[in-house]
């Protein structure tokens, strides 16, 4: 009887221990040091904008974005969320169902879902909804991008002043040499597209993200902007035009990548942000 409690007791232990070895994520600093979520969320009460850097089909961290919200709001200061996943012309319609004037089926049905909305967004936008806290759409519509990476920026001077309202003011500046583009132009050489166009298309999109900011700034706000890491790693990207307009704002970059091996973190992920996570490439995906 005594050797069998004993052999249970091994096997529990050693089962506990095989589990205990299986971490869904791990979080270090720019310079590879592992800290914990609660340092890093604690670390959102210093910057009036943090910039969450996803992986746009990782389920994993978009929970990690819904827990970072739930931890910034009770910093007592007043939130803003705002992110990439939602159009500026897709604003009066979030403003009609936050406001009740609308059901979620038709929402929904209005705007201009991403595919996985439903399961990786939408949780972000119903605490928002139910907590009072505004939500901004940052992203320039997509066919304006669109027209950019056929015919460059130069495009965006034709368009109809209606059309300008969801656009960063023009002309935009752009700074071909940053790392962010400058590795994009090295990717898809020989692709047969205009590179200079793509990058283009790039940051219209950073510039009109950081724009969409820019009347919340200064006001004692507490502002968490979801966008995928490309427009914010680096210190780049979106960082860079709102830097360039507002050079005191306090800011934070999260980074999300994904990992063979979560215990450290490689040499080619460090410095891109002041957190980042690492998931495991087996993590929950969405599509």
């Amino acid at each position: 009887m005594i050797k069998k409690s004993i052999l249970f007791l091994f096997l529990n232990t050693l089962i506990l221990n095989v589990f205990a070895q299986i971490v869904p994520y791990r979080i270090f600093d720019k310079e590879g040091k592992e800290v914990g979520f609660e340092q890093m969320a604690d670390a959102t009460a210093s910057a009036e904008v943090v910039f969450f850097g996803e992986l746009h089909n990782n389920s994993l961290a978009h929970w990690l974005q819904l827990q970072l919200m739930k931890h910034m709001q009770k910093g007592g200061k007043e939130m803003v969320l705002a992110g990439e996943f939602f159009e500026r012309d897709d604003q009066l319609n979030i403003d009609e169902w936050f406001a009740g004037k609308m059901t979620d089926k038709t929402f929904e049905a209005e705007a201009k879902l991403w595919n996985n909305y439903l399961r990786d967004y939408k949780p972000l936008l119903v605490l928002a909804k139910e907590n009072n806290i505004p939500f901004v759409a940052s992203n320039v519509p997509r066919k304006y991008a669109s027209l950019v990476s056929k015919e460059g920026l130069e495009a965006l001077h034709a368009l109809s002043d209606e059309g300008k309202r969801y656009i960063a003011p023009l002309p935009i500046e752009v700074d071909k040499t940053l790392k962010g583009y400058a590795g994009m132009k090295d990717m898809m050489h020989g692709s047969g597209m205009n590179l200079d166009f793509m990058i283009e298309a790039q940051a219209v999109k950073d510039a009109t993200m950081a724009f969409s900011l820019f009347d919340f700034l200064g006001k004692g706000k507490s502002i968490l902007h979801i966008n995928g890491s490309y427009h914010s790693n680096n210190y780049e990207g979106i960082l860079w035009y709102l830097n360039k307009a507002y050079p005191n704002t306090k800011t934070m970059t999260i980074n999300t990548v994904e990992q063979e091996n979560t215990d450290s973190l490689d040499e080619e992920n460090k410095m891109a942000a002041d957190y980042t996570i690492v998931l495991t490439t087996d993590s929950p995906k969405s599509y």
